[in-house]
């Protein structure tokens, strides 16, 4: 039974506790520094399965708790600016390493850090950054010669009922993370910088239309992994339209993005959370397949699902099921990779294959 320190217990780490603890094969301790974040689990009524109120951002409680307990691997479904502390410890304990992290910098330090560790580090995991990078590179290999690359995520309340037309469906932090920070992509076959909230376009899903726009993180290393290889590449946040505008008068004509706090506040008072959303995955890539221009697509729409006898948000599953199917063909492969891994790195067949990727078919 591999034993795992699991740190964070919000709406996605619970998910994923649930699900690694229930097949059997893994000891989950859950750590938080709320307690009630922490009781909220422990009433999941999962077996293998024990809690712990740890504050991850102090770094002796963080040693301590490692040095005392032995753990084979740390996930982190911290904010993404505590991960440079965890992935920090786990390599200093030789432990592997996972987490939801959508931001740039926080990937690059593990880059770094984990150069020429003997366990493997695996940021970005989950659903976009994640699976949006498996199923986009799997296309991909399809094509002689690659032009275009699309990869649109949404994540979206089935019914909304504000004037956002959105709901609070993962971490407030992440969200407003990836609408503020910049973004990358490539352009002319190389690796590029490119402004949120910009690039706007429109596209029809299902015969329903949905904006898109420029959000940070979510193409994950896959821009750097093909730079050279496709003439364009980006990743785009789905919406409905008129987010997007709203949101630009809140981060840039009324400067929130640069008072993060407040904005968080004004988010998390006004806009509802709901289990009732649908995850939408468009991927689009564009090549030459025998000498002839050629397209191919994955379009896929995913709702909430009971599992374990509660009903968990589409974003909830797509996102916990995404980093428990790369953690379980990691860690219970006879050879476990070592140093950085990235999501493109893992094959669209094993994962769907995986008893996780069960929620993705």
């Amino acid at each position: 039974m591999k034993r795992i320190l699991m740190l964070g217990s919000g709406k996605v780490g619970s998910l994923i506790a649930c699900l690694l603890a229930e097949t059997g094969d893994y000891q989950l301790h859950v750590g938080d520094v709320n307690p009630e974040a922490i009781r909220h689990v422990s009433e999941l009524g999962c077996d293998n399965l024990t809690v712990h109120v740890l504050d991850a951002m102090n770094r002796k409680d963080l040693e301590h708790f490692l040095g005392s307990h032995s753990v084979d691997a740390v996930i982190s479904c911290l904010p993404y600016y505590c991960n440079f502390n965890v992935s920090e410890m786990a390599h200093r304990f030789g432990l592997h390493y996972f987490d939801l992290t959508e931001d740039v910098d926080v990937a690059r330090h593990i880059a770094k850090t984990s150069r020429e560790a003997d366990t493997a580090f695996v940021p970005q995991c989950g659903l976009a950054p994640g699976f949006i990078s498996i199923v986009a590179n799997e296309l991909m290999t399809h094509f002689q010669s690659l032009d275009t690359v699309k990869l649109r995520v949404g994540a979206l309340p089935i019914n909304p009922s504000n004037a956002l037309k959105y709901s609070l469906t993962w971490s407030t932090d992440g969200l407003i993370n990836e609408y503020g920070n910049f973004c990358t992509g490539v352009e002319n076959g190389e690796q590029i910088v490119l402004l949120p909230l910009e690039g706007y376009e429109t596209i029809s899903v299902d015969g329903l239309l949905y904006e898109c726009f420029n959000t940070s993180g979510g193409i994950g290393t896959l821009a750097e992994t093909y730079r050279g290889r496709v003439r364009t590449m980006n990743y785009k946040t789905l919406r409905y339209p008129g987010h997007c505008e709203k949101v630009h008068f809140l981060m840039q004509d009324l400067k929130l993005n640069h008072d993060r706090d407040t904005l968080k506040r004004i988010l998390e008072n006004a806009v509802p959370k709901t289990l009732q959303d649908v995850v939408i995955i468009y991927v689009s890539v564009t090549g030459r397949q025998n000498g002839e221009l050629f397209e191919e697509n994955y379009v896929k729409k995913f709702y909430s699902k009971r599992i374990a006898g509660r009903l968990w948000s589409a974003i909830q599953v797509t996102t916990a099921s995404g980093l428990c199917g790369v953690l379980d063909l990691i860690l219970q492969s006879p050879g476990p990779p070592k140093g950085f891994v990235t999501q493109e790195s893992i094959k669209y067949s094993d994962f769907l294959q995986n008893r996780f990727g069960q929620y993705y078919r």
